[in-house]
């Protein structure tokens, strides 16, 4: 602005009183603004975590330096920075910047933002950066309605979600951005925001003179999961339920019970039907499968805790069970299938006890696949192999017409011969799905159709082998 005009305007009585009131009113909002948001960076330099992609000489950071920024999705739990890199992107850029929540606009102002945008730049020459938080819960439509600016460069979208990214956003949109993933913050950042805060007279506590116990801190870090709203919310909770201390003179100490005392029961950062539900999941069964029952139970318990049926973790149990034990213990399918009946009978919490049982079972349980192979070798056959034809003399004989067809001639009944087993074709093929292993009771199986193939052998040897199969 030409310094005439600022004179001007310095000089003009309404708007002193005008800036004098915006001025007031931006005071008052600071002081009902929760310490969270007052304490939120304001530069790169202050911003803490993401190092993968914002440290110094990372992809993210040399574009905002540059102010070369293209279409960004930040992707990534609560309270691990999306929104406060999207203010540090508006204070850093010379393009215009709007900030809208996707649950609170719709088409109609986000066509007034796009309007806007085209305007300034066909005007001024200048961009415009516009931030979508929570983009996710934008429609594929709403989403569609940005795809032409961004594609033009007219805006340049910035777009936050807690949802992948790849189910929760249009693929066209997707293809016009760049994803980068949060992470939640490690125990030491959230120390170092902490510590902050309490140091910081301005924004933060500082004019407290706040004592905070190594295990309170250390214990605020740890319990928020990397969110770092929720600490220092824990914090400012702390602190201010004891400023009475100051007028009588004493200091204020937050020790590990006033911090414990200061935050609700941990959120878990889990979604029923996203991301963590199959990693979780994933991690539950890999660590049965791979022998630790440790590990095991922990996923189950943070599965359980974060309010996932009971019945999915059952079912899982079974299936490993099937797949990863099979006849190495055959018993850990019938304790598993027994967790699945007492846990509908029993339900919550008490079918916690029950299920850690059969999972820990399992976990310690030999292993092997050799029946789940057998079953998908023998379906892969089925689908993409010529289907062979049941043998005549296993065929049923009890239908009209069967016997004319020969049907069950030359069959031989196994109990007639002596160890219940006799040389006889039953597939029509040479085919060895099932192939045992030498673990737990399947060491057993394995040793047992050794001797009845080696059996076999020496009957086809002596001309005795099983007659196939025609048509």
């Amino acid at each position: 602005m030409p310094a005439l005009a600022v004179s001007r305007r310095a000089g003009n009585p309404y708007n002193v009183a005008m800036d004098l009131f915006e001025k007031e009113r931006a005071e008052r909002r600071r002081k009902v603004e929760p310490l969270p948001v007052r304490m939120r960076p304001r530069t790169l330099d202050e911003f803490v975590g993401q190092g993968h992609f914002l440290g110094e000489g990372k992809l993210l950071r040399r574009m905002i330096q540059a102010d070369r920024l293209t279409s960004l999705i930040f992707y990534g739990p609560p309270g691990c920075g999306k929104t406060t890199l999207a203010r540090i992107i508006a204070n850093e850029t010379v393009a215009a910047f709007h900030q809208v929540n996707a649950a609170a606009v719709g088409v109609k102002e986000i066509r007034e933002i796009l309007d806007t945008a085209r305007g300034n730049l066909e005007t001024a020459g200048r961009r415009t950066v516009l931030f979508i938080d929570e983009l996710h819960r934008f429609s594929r439509a709403q989403q569609d309605v940005l795809l032409e600016d961004v594609e033009s460069g007219v805006v340049l979208l910035i777009g936050a979600t807690t949802q992948n990214p790849f189910f929760a956003i249009n693929s066209p949109l997707l293809s016009r951005s760049q994803i980068f993933q949060f992470q939640p913050l490690v125990e030491d950042d959230v120390k170092s925001l902490l510590a902050r805060a309490l140091t910081d007279a301005e924004r933060g506590l500082g004019k407290y003179e706040v004592e905070l116990a190594p295990e309170a801190r250390d214990f605020l870090a740890t319990i928020c999961d990397g969110d770092a709203r929720r600490a220092l919310a824990a914090l400012e909770v702390a602190v201010l339920s004891q400023v009475g201390r100051i007028s009588r003179g004493e200091r204020i100490v937050v020790d590990l019970a006033v911090a414990e005392e200061s935050i609700q029961r941990k959120a878990m950062d889990y979604d029923a039907t996203g991301d963590q539900h199959y990693d979780a999941a994933s991690a539950f069964i890999k660590s049965m499968r791979g022998s630790d029952p440790d590990a095991a139970i922990y996923w189950m318990a943070r599965m359980l805790e974060s309010g996932e049926d009971p019945r999915f973790v059952a079912r899982r149990v079974v299936i490993c069970a099937a797949e990863d034990v099979g006849n190495a213990d055959p018993f850990a399918l019938v304790l598993a299938n027994a967790a699945v009946q007492a846990t509908e009978f029993v339900g919550l919490p008490e079918c916690q006890l029950i299920l850690a049982q059969a999972v820990t079972y399992i976990a310690c349980s030999p292993k092997s696949n050799a029946s789940a192979m057998a079953i998908w070798t023998a379906a892969e056959d089925v689908k993409k192999q010529r289907t062979i034809p049941v043998p005549i003399h296993l065929r049923d004989a009890n239908y009209k017409g069967a016997e004319q067809f020969g049907h069950q001639k030359d069959y031989k009944y196994a109990h007639d011969y002596e160890g219940g087993y006799v040389v006889q074709d039953y597939l029509g093929v040479d085919k060895a799905y099932y192939q045992p292993t030498d673990r737990g009771r399947e060491a057993r199986f394995r040793e047992y159709l050794a001797r009845l193939r080696a059996f076999r052998e020496q009957a086809m040897d002596k001309g005795q082998g099983p007659a196939k199969s025609s048509d």
